[in-house]
C-alpha cells in the first residue's frame, strides 16, 4: 500500500470538517462559561482602558459604535449612557437576553443582535462605526475566521474608527482545550498588523492579568 505523502494538503471536505468542529467547539465553550455564570471576560465592570477613550483626556467624540462579543451588556451599555448609538453582537443566546434586560433596566438603547462576529454580513449591522470595542472576542476566534472578522469591521469602518481591543496572548502553559487550537494560539502585534489591512496599530498596552494579556488600539486609515 502506498505510504501517505506527509505534503500532502488535507481534502477539501475534510478541512471544512475540522474547520466546524472548532468553530461548534468554541461554540460549546462559551454557553458552558455562561450556564456557570462565571466567563471570565464579563465582570460587571467597564474596564479603565474604554473609559479613557470615551471620557479621558482626547476623547472620541459620541458617535456610532458597535461591540464584538457583547456578552451580557455591561460595556454596551457604558457607551450608551454616555451618548453613543451602540449595536452589539455576541454568539451566545444566552448572553444577549441578559445583555437586553440589563440595557432595559438601566433605561438605554442598545441594538442587541445575536450572531457571529465573523459573520456581520449575516446580521443588520451596516455602519459605518467609529468605535469598535472587543474585549476577549477575537482572541478567542478559530484562526481561520480571523480574516472574516477583520474583513467585517473594515469594511464597517468610518475613516479614522478606532478599535479597541483586549485579548489573550499565546498560552504558554499548553492548552487547556485542545480542539481549540486557536485559543492557544491567542493573538499578537504582528498578527494584528498582518490581518488589519488598512489599520494603523496605535498602541499595544500590556494587560495586568496573571497570563499574557494586551489592549491593541487601531485606527482605520482616513
Amino acid at each position: 500500500m502506498d505510504q501517505p505523502n506527509a505534503t500532502q494538503k488535507p481534502e477539501p471536505g475534510l478541512a471544512s470538517t475540522q474547520r466546524d468542529q472548532e468553530e461548534e467547539s468554541v461554540h460549546r465553550a462559551l454557553e458552558g462559561y455562561y450556564r456557570a455564570g462565571k466567563p471570565p471576560w464579563d465582570t460587571g465592570v467597564t474596564p479603565p482602558e474604554l473609559v479613557a477613550l470615551v471620557e479621558g483626556h482626547g476623547a472620541l467624540p459620541p458617535g456610532r459604535a458597535l461591540e464584538l462579543g457583547c456578552g451580557t451588556g455591561t460595556n454596551a451599555i457604558y457607551l450608551a449612557r454616555h451618548g453613543w448609538e451602540v449595536a452589539a453582537v455576541d454568539l451566545i443566546d444566552r448572553a444577549v437576553d441578559q445583555a437586553r434586560e440589563k440595557a432595559a433596566e438601566a433605561g438605554v438603547a442598545v441594538r442587541l443582535l445575536h450572531g457571529d462576529a465573523t459573520r456581520l454580513d449575516e446580521l443588520d449591522v451596516p455602519g459605518p462605526f467609529g468605535l469598535f470595542f472587543d474585549l476577549s472576542c477575537y482572541c478567542g476566534v478559530p484562526l481561520h475566521r480571523r480574516d472574516a472578522y477583520a474583513a467585517g469591521l473594515t469594511h464597517r469602518a468610518a475613516p479614522g474608527a478606532r478599535l479597541l481591543m483586549f485579548g489573550y496572548g499565546p498560552e504558554p502553559l499548553g492548552n487547556p482545550m485542545p480542539e481549540v487550537t486557536s485559543w492557544a494560539a491567542g493573538v499578537t502585534s504582528d498578527e494584528v498588523r498582518a490581518r488589519f489591512a488598512g489599520w494603523e496599530l496605535l498602541d499595544v498596552t500590556p494587560g495586568t492579568n496573571s497570563v499574557p494579556t494586551f489592549w491593541f488600539t487601531l485606527r482605520r486609515d482616513a
